[in-house]
């Protein structure tokens, strides 16, 4: 059964990542506008290590949430393993926060979310654990 559920909610989350990229097309700008307004000192972060194009570092950054997003129902552990090397990382090395780590994900979930259709009781559902499983991750690998 749990199997067969990873499988209906990883099909729910294509669905819903197709509809939004027909209805918002590149999510980079909304996804890192939604960032800064909840961490406006992260930008100078980007620029600090991507001082040549922070752009292209934003891109990519929204493109490894996008990845983590479309994979995690279908290959969790593998996920896990990117966050468990990752999270510390970019805590210890680059002094990335956690927070900031999970709040971009939280701010990508928060600019597709709105795409489902109010009656999606399903889709939603699936948004709701991708957004526990996906956030909830990156902050258990916070060092507090």
């Amino acid at each position: 059964w749990g199997e067969h559920m990873a499988d209906a909610r990883r099909e729910l989350i294509e669905q819903g990542l197709e509809r939004a990229a027909e209805a918002l097309g590149d999510i980079t700008a909304p996804v890192m506008a939604a960032f800064y307004a909840r961490f406006p000192d992260a930008r100078a972060s980007f620029a600090h290590h991507a001082s040549h194009n922070p752009e292209r570092l934003e891109a990519e950054m929204v493109d490894n949430a996008l990845y983590c997003a479309m994979t995690w129902f279908e290959r969790r552990s593998e996920i896990e393993i990117i966050f468990d090397q990752s999270v510390p990382h970019h805590q210890h090395t680059l002094k990335i926060r956690p927070e900031w780590y999970g709040g971009l994900i939280a701010a990508m979930l928060d600019v597709l979310e709105p795409t489902v259709p109010m009656d999606a009781v399903d889709e939603r559902a699936a948004w709701a654990a991708l957004r526990e499983g996906l956030v909830g991750r990156v902050m258990s690998n916070a060092d507090v």
